[in-house]
């Protein structure tokens, strides 16, 4: 069933699973739930598996943009209320040379990364321009997050 979800539809059911998880060992609160992957082309990509499957996620992504979805799902468990919303941004990757790929690789934990990279974490090296949001980039859109919890009633200051 999964495979057959568009990507903003995977992001949203994968962040309401983890929103739903959570809420029901509270009775009184806001719990949010998320995720973020990259699309490149048709495919999805995750965290890679492996150092080689990092160098290979680079080497795609070399000199081509791609999209960051982010599926956030906030439920209010003391009246069951809740919102779920996607948010994409476009990045554009620098050519990266091999010694590039293998500078960052070394630097970063690229195994514990979505597209084996972060752009808060010396992405200077990879990202030529990004369009829209940098914090979905990073893995959570703040300012669209900030809008929903505001219509939740809280008061952010």
């Amino acid at each position: 069933m999964l495979q057959k979800l568009s990507p903003d539809k995977l992001a949203l059911h994968i962040s309401r699973g983890k929103a739903e998880a959570v809420a029901v060992r509270f009775k009184n609160a806001i719990v949010i739930g998320a995720d973020t992957f990259l699309v490149f082309g048709k495919k999805i990509l995750g965290k890679p598996k492996s150092i080689r499957g990092a160098k290979q996620m680079l080497r795609q992504l070399s000199g081509k943009r791609h999209t960051v979805i982010t599926g956030f799902t906030l439920i209010n468990t003391a009246n069951k209320k809740s919102v779920s919303r996607t948010v994409k941004s476009e990045v554009f990757f620098r050519k990266l040379s091999p010694s590039i790929i293998k500078r960052y690789v070394n630097a970063v934990n690229v195994l514990d990364k979505a597209g084996a990279y972060a752009i808060q974490d010396h992405g200077f090296m990879l990202i030529e321009k990004i369009k829209g949001d940098y914090f979905n980039i990073v893995g959570l859109p703040l300012d669209t997050l900030l809008e929903e919890l505001k219509k939740f009633g809280l008061r952010i200051k």
